[in-house]
């Protein structure tokens, strides 16, 4: 850990009052802006929860928002993280869908219950616009929770809002995947590992990509039809149609972006769904090659996430089948900020996980 943290993990370490323990993002110039703070137990007010925060977990988005580059600065008091579960330990006034005591979990856009995206939603985003779930207590409006399954521990369920229900959004709403189709999802992180579980709970074949030769086997294990190195097969697309006997992936969770989007149509079969999901390629030096959007019928759509009506069916289909998400590592809540290093070191598969006590 560098020595820019230790300030942060002292002030964790201390015996502090009768207040809660709360990270924020500071001023924003990247992971040494963390800083936690005490704060005073807040009360929920009418349509509100109260929740006892027991996991949260990371998202590529939260390494950006420290550095001011996700829809632009917040205030530096804001609480990070859109991932989180717990429990309720009160409600406001108007409140009837959850009770105290209940386990539950959060969708981060609050308001999108269910139907189509609008961007509005994002004026009440978890972690980004309102306060997020990295604290010991947190307010959340409270028309946004969904109860726990009994199968999924806290920490397992923290590891949705964001990712596995982006993945579930591309594959299942969007894509209408069915059992025979081949899946490709671009990367190891935490929508493409959910890809993979989602395709596989459908009957359905998966590909994935990595520049890890150790990742893709341990993708391999957790279900993957179809692995290909990026970095030493730069070609990936041909290798991927080569894989398929030639004819293509059916849907594709497009995480690289325009960087490897022109790669990414090419891998596709004729009427195949390319859900864009991200950038985490980079930058493209040259606009993608949309010939194939004609020539095979290609269909592309943004996914910015999905709705709780959408995390519902999603906590009922990992129920129903008994799959976990997989948990990459576990940092405590007072070492949050390792957490984020983790990511940014680029050495997990699936999700990260912070639990608080």
């Amino acid at each position: 850990m560098a020595t820019s943290y230790s300030s942060a993990i002292e002030r964790a370490d201390n015996r502090w009052g009768n207040g809660m323990k709360v990270w924020e993002l500071g001023e924003q110039k990247g992971i040494a802006s963390l800083r936690m703070v005490e704060r005073p137990e807040p009360k929920p007010g009418p349509g509100q929860a109260l929740i006892q925060v027991k996991a949260t977990s990371l998202n590529r988005r939260d390494i950006s928002l420290t550095e001011g580059k996700y829809m632009g600065a917040k205030p530096p008091n804001r609480i990070p993280l859109s991932d989180g579960a717990g429990d309720v330990l009160a409600v406001g006034d108007g409140v009837t869908n959850v009770k105290t005591g209940e386990r539950v979990v959060a969708t981060h856009f609050t308001p999108w219950l269910e139907g189509d995206f609008d961007p509005s939603f994002f004026g009440a985003d978890l972690g980004s616009t309102i306060d997020g779930m990295l604290g010991e207590r947190v307010l959340v409006p409270a028309a946004c929770l969904l109860p726990i399954p009994k199968s999924l521990s806290y920490a397992e369920a923290a590891s949705l809002p964001v990712a596995a229900v982006t993945a579930w959004s591309v594959v299942q709403n969007f894509a209408k995947i069915k059992s025979g189709d081949t899946v490709l999802a671009l990367g190891t992180g935490g929508v493409s590992i959910f890809a993979l579980q989602i395709a596989k709970m459908n009957g359905a074949h998966m590909a994935i990509t990595s520049s890890s030769d150790e990742k893709l086997a341990r993708c391999k294990a957790l279900g993957a039809d179809i692995t290909v190195n990026y970095k030493t097969t730069p070609d990936w697309d041909k290798a991927i149609l080569a894989a398929t006997g030639g004819r293509g992936v059916n849907i594709v969770v497009e995480t690289g972006g325009l960087a490897t989007l022109t790669q990414s149509m090419a891998s596709c079969a004729p009427n195949g769904r390319i859900g864009l999901v991200g950038g985490l390629g980079g930058r493209s030096e040259s606009p993608p090659n949309t010939g194939p959007l004609l020539l095979k019928n290609l269909t592309l759509k943004g996914i910015t996430s999905g709705s709780r009506r959408m995390f519902a069916d999603l906590l009922k289909a990992l129920d129903a089948t008994n799959t976990k998400p997989v948990i990459d590592k576990t940092f405590a809540f007072a070492d949050a900020n390792m957490a984020y290093q983790y990511m940014l070191d680029s050495e997990f598969i699936g999700k990260i996980v912070i639990t608080h006590g």
